[in-house]
């Protein structure tokens, strides 16, 4: 009678049930359970008496189970706490026994998670949060395959961008097309690596062919060598050959640095409009009078308004405008000495002998990426503004035009211009409050993925940005920063921006990024991948004794095995 099953042993199973009857343990270790939470605020996670909370640190992911969910959550933050607030008061002593006895029962570790995906078992694709787990839910931390079924494994439009925050040997990859069609960011502080991520994400567009892309190289770290933390490392040119085109404005300087120019960019006074120098009215210090006067000289003097402007005479062309007081010789004197720096820059001339944005758009057309190598001019503010302005208020005109092109079909239609992605440093510069939304910049920000052309702004400050222009950044890849109105900027229009924070605040100064926003399903704390050899193996370049081999077995199969 006592071995016959009763309804009881349903509800209350008997000690003695085998090993073999015992339901499989979770291959994933336990961490806790949840006591608390709501959707808006996140989850408490009251952790398990043999669960260290030493193990435990922001941005690494947990995995709570509920029925036949599993909810995808990020640790926020990690915190002690007691049953008793007496024991804060009276902790015990040099008592190793009690402290034992007390931990995990009397004091304990919590966790703070913000569930952001649920999971449903017979369901393939994740889902946005709208409820939240049961009390006393178990939670477990993520395993390889959760992470895998979230961000996705290697296929073509991926690219591998690190590890989860010790989670060593799992992938996370970014899905590309979706960071192409919308404009992102990489932000930080200086030092933490902007420009190594930039150069990554770069590599990945070319790589996986999602877009062409054009590149304003202020410091020249991207074209044929950049620095690293060991030294040089290879430039998109050096990886990518005839996909990659150098051009720049300062050929000596190339030279000297062994980079392989394409093309030399020389820009023509005579092809200069007043927007192009109102772009950069900021930093010349133009009164509101001034910038206006622009727009009229150039009316009067034509397409040589600057080339006459720059010459020790007053132009014929305004004896009128100055007699009749039209035009102030204060005025124009003041525009005078702020345009002579255009004659320091070697770049440019009275006329050039053919047209910079046509070579470019050729280039880009072609599908070749283009990396504009600024020289010695990239300590010049000034020059890097005013060139990439200048370049890009006409490579969008074409671009919106082909679209429309395309669009409206006919004789004239065409193919639709491939997708293009503008780099750009110092962002800020470009899309200060007060001018974005007269820069080109920012109506290419506003435009989304409109006219096939996005933005990928660099940039230290994002506090220095429009909130309108951050507001439309599809990806954010954030590396550390400590400013509290960059932080906030990071996070205008992010749902969940105050767990992420703490996330954020406590990046390590190198190789760690947040990545959140349009290119990935959830939030992501990574280790960014080693930009070495194994990276470069990656994009198909070798070197050494491997081209040697190469060489070899191209040699065998053009000419057998006889003697090379």
């Amino acid at each position: 009678m006592a071995d016959t099953p009763s309804e009881l042993d349903e509800y209350f199973p008997r000690d003695n049930v085998t090993a073999e009857a015992a339901p499989p343990a979770p291959t994933a270790k336990r961490l806790g359970m949840v006591v608390a939470g709501s959707l808006s605020k996140g989850l408490d996670i009251k952790l398990d008496r043999d669960a260290r909370i030493e193990d435990t640190a922001v941005g690494r992911y947990v995995v709570v189970q509920s029925g036949d969910y599993r909810f995808f959550s990020l640790i926020t933050d990690v915190a002690l706490d007691s049953t008793n607030p007496l024991i804060e008061k009276t902790p015990p002593d040099a008592d190793d026994f009690v402290r034992e006895v007390m931990q995990g029962t009397s004091a304990f570790g919590r966790l703070h998670v913000s569930p952001m995906l649920a999971l449903k078992e017979d369901e393939g694709e994740p889902k946005p949060v709208k409820t939240v787990p049961s009390h006393f839910a178990p939670a477990f931390e993520a395993t390889a395959k959760d992470v895998n079924r979230i961000f996705g494994e290697a296929q073509p439009g991926y690219w591998q961008v690190g590890e989860p925050l010790d989670m060593e040997g799992i992938k996370i990859y970014l899905n590309l097309k979706r960071f192409a069609e919308r404009s992102s960011g990489v932000f930080g502080k200086s030092g933490t690596g902007k420009t190594y991520l930039t150069r990554m994400l770069l590599a990945g567009m070319i790589q996986e062919n999602v877009a062409v892309n054009l590149v304003f190289d202020m410091h020249n770290e991207y074209g044929w060598e950049g620095s690293g933390e060991h030294g040089k490392v290879k430039g998109l040119k050096q990886l990518y050959g005839s996909r990659t085109a150098i051009f720049t404005l300062d050929e000596e300087s190339s030279r000297r640095r062994g980079s392989k120019v394409d093309y030399v960019v020389r820009i023509g006074y005579d092809t200069l409009e007043p927007e192009d120098v109102d772009s950069i009215s900021g930093i010349l210090n133009l009164t509101e009078v001034q910038r206006g006067a622009l727009y009229t000289l150039r009316k009067k003097l034509g397409h040589a308004w600057i080339a006459k402007l720059l010459s020790d005479k007053v132009p014929e062309e305004l004896a009128e405008s100055l007699d009749q007081k039209t035009l102030l010789a204060g005025t124009l004197g003041a525009i005078q000495r702020k345009l002579d720096m255009f004659a320091r820059f070697g770049f440019m001339a009275e006329t050039s002998r053919e047209s910079a944005v046509d070579r470019v758009l050729e280039y880009l057309q072609k599908g070749v990426n283009i990396v504009i190598e600024f020289g010695r001019y990239g300590n010049s503010l000034e020059a890097y503004i005013l060139v990439a302005n200048f370049l890009t208020r006409r490579i969008h005109k074409a671009y919106v035009e082909r679209k429309e092109a395309a669009q409206g079909g006919g004789a004239a239609g065409g193919d639709e211009p491939r997708q293009l992605v503008i780099t750009i440093e110092e962002a800020h510069k470009f899309l200060d409050p007060l001018i974005a939304k007269q820069t080109i910049f920012g109506t290419i920000s506003r435009e989304l993925r409109k006219y096939n052309v996005t933005l990928l702004i660099v940039d230290q400050r994002p506090s220095g940005i429009d909130p309108e222009v951050m507001s439309q950044i599809g990806t954010r890849v954030t590396c550390l920063l400590d400013d509290e109105q960059d932080i906030r900027a990071v996070f205008s229009g992010i749902s969940g921006a105050s767990e992420l924070r703490q996330v954020l605040a406590r990046l390590d100064t190198r190789q760690q990024a947040l990545i959140l926003g349009h290119a990935v399903p959830m939030p992501v704390v990574v280790r960014t991948r080693d930009y070495d050899a194994v990276f470069y193996a990656s994009a198909g370049f070798v070197e050494g004794d491997e081209l040697q081999a190469r060489r070899e077995r191209g040699s065998r199969s053009l000419y057998g095995d006889g003697e090379l």
